[in-house]
């Protein structure tokens, strides 16, 4: 019994089928798509992604099992390029024969070699590639593998579908012990809040509560083993990307107190990742040429914070935090870029006019350093883009500047 007990109470309760497990029914419900995959004897490449403890490694080990395919199993951040040619060999055994599903856990640390080796072994089927991340796979992922990837969304789970796994969880570790303990409604509401979506950790917390209490587990012996509740990202099972975006419309409202909360929220859930790249994208997207040189300076507080790590990370980010939400906006540039685009899109734009191109010696091209105020008038657009205006000033003392300095040169003065 001791030996049974050091394997954690997660483990113990890993769901063995589809059925079994908690929360993703957009995924493995009734009408779920992995589940109608399975159903129909088809199993592709694919990527998991979204936080912690929401089931990916333990969908891929069922899927294998459905699909009866050979499981190998590596995390990115130890494995190495021998430890793929390893299971690549293992498709000319044996064991590979009813076919190699690769688990490749935080697939995010991989770099761009590593992640290219797989792809001839994607390619002719001889692995099947499930991969998981906590990142955005759009971000991290190499693209060839994307595009031969389905890729889905794990989402962090509600009290709604921790609860009946601590029930379950309770009953087992009454059976295990021979006791018949009873957990208060106050101490299951506060177990599945403290999840925070991590059914995993939501588990850790009920066992260590179980072995600390006589008859009743209660919600005050629960509190005397954590902290603080860190908080759900999303008690209506939403990924904690809302989080991510709170904060950035916060700071894109211009409301430090709002933009402060729901930093602390991400970098309390442990998100830190996560929290510099948003704080960038900020820097460029909301404030971007309203105060240019923000955007270097959120760049250096995100390498100071990667650079301390937890818990001092968090004071350059809190600046960065505080002087985004502070700072002017604009969102000109962000504006400009999906104009063209949607223009590329269109089909616009496919021929670069003559004089700007090396093919015809660039004949006709007039320098613009050889000009007064090194400018001269000149078409850069393609024809079917002549006059039309991408990128307009925003109005901020930066843009209105840069505005009246090119008014003033372009009409000579």
């Amino acid at each position: 019994m001791r030996n049974e007990l050091k394997v954690p109470l997660a483990m113990r309760l890993r769901p063995q089928s589809i059925d079994d497990i908690v929360g993703q029914r957009h995924l493995f419900g009734e009408n779920g798509a992995i589940r109608r995959m399975l159903q129909r004897g088809y199993v592709t490449n694919m990527i998991f992604y979204g936080p912690p403890g929401t089931g990916k490694t333990t969908a891929a080990n069922i899927i294998a099992k459905e699909a009866e395919m050979t499981i190998h199993k590596l995390n990115a951040t130890t494995a190495s390029l021998s430890d793929i040619k390893a299971v690549i060999a293992d498709t000319e055994t044996v064991f590979g024969r009813s076919g190699i599903l690769l688990y490749l856990d935080e697939i995010q640390y991989f770099n761009k070699k590593q992640q290219q080796s797989l792809l001839e072994f994607i390619e002719d089927g001889r692995i099947t590639l499930i991969a998981s991340t906590t990142e955005n796979p759009y971000m991290y992922v190499y693209n060839a593998i994307i595009s031969r990837s389905a890729v889905f969304e794990f989402k962090a789970l509600s009290q709604d579908d921790i609860k009946p796994l601590i029930n379950k969880a309770v009953d087992l570790l009454n059976k295990e012990n021979n006791t018949a303990k009873k957990i208060t409604p106050e101490a299951l509401e506060y177990i599945s809040s403290s999840g925070a979506g991590d059914a995993r950790r939501a588990l850790n917390l009920l066992e260590n509560t179980y072995y600390i209490t006589e008859d009743e587990i209660t919600k005050e012996a629960v509190a005397s083993l954590t902290n603080k509740i860190v908080g759900s990202f999303d008690a209506d099972g939403v990924v904690h990307y809302d989080m991510l975006s709170a904060l950035q419309k916060s700071i894109r409202g211009s409301d430090p107190d709002a933009a402060i909360f729901y930093l602390v929220k991400i970098l309390e859930g442990g998100d830190l990742i996560g929290a510099c790249r948003r704080l960038q994208v900020i820097a460029a997207e909301d404030i971007g040429l309203a105060f240019p040189n923000v955007i270097p300076i959120v760049r250096a507080c995100v390498e100071s914070a990667m650079a301390l790590g937890f818990p001092e990370a968090r004071i350059p980010l809190a600046d960065a935090a505080i002087l985004l939400a502070t700072s002017p906006k604009s969102n000109s540039g962000n504006a400009a870029l999906e104009r063209a685009t949607e223009a590329l899109q269109n089909g616009k734009g496919q021929n670069v006019p003559s004089h700007m191109r090396p093919s015809n010696n660039f004949d006709g091209y007039k320098y613009p350093h050889d000009f007064p105020n090194h400018y001269v008038k000149q078409q850069y657009l393609p024809d079917d883009l002549v006059d039309t205006v991408f990128y307009e000033y925003g109005e901020n003392k930066a843009e209105e500047a840069a505005k009246a300095y090119w008014k003033k040169i372009k009409n000579g003065g």
